[in-house]
């Protein structure tokens, strides 16, 4: 009886990782330092540029999960003079617009020091 009883619990704890882990996959979970899972990409606020806007980059991107990772990622570009960035989560990228020169490197150091990959800058 004892065995059915362990069993049980385990199924059960099984049941709600799985659950959590399909949760946070689709970036639905309160992951990545963000508390209750509150953040949304569409609450962070765009960073207007001061100039002209002269282009854009793609950034392709791996290792986000959330949309705290998302968020993560468009301060580490925004804080960058020059650069404002719209994160998307689905697509893994950022499209990055800019008002002066804003080197790749610049662009990869910065995801890089916050946590997350750049695959691609085009």
């Amino acid at each position: 009886m004892s065995n059915v009883i362990i069993v049980a619990i385990l199924v059960f704890v099984v049941i709600l990782a799985v659950k959590s882990s399909a949760k946070h996959f689709r970036g639905e979970g309160g992951c990545c330092g963000g508390g209750g899972g509150d953040i949304r990409t569409r609450d962070i606020p765009e960073k207007a540029l001061e100039g002209k806007k002269l282009g854009e980059k793609i950034v392709s991107l791996s290792g986000m999960h959330c949309d705290h990772c998302a968020a993560s990622v468009t301060k580490a570009i925004n804080s960058i003079d020059g650069a404002s960035a719209k994160v998307s989560l689905k697509r893994n990228r950022a499209v990055v617009s800019y008002d002066r020169e804003v080197p790749d490197e610049a662009l990869k150091r910065a995801v890089e020091a916050a946590g997350f990959q750049v695959t691609e800058i085009r």
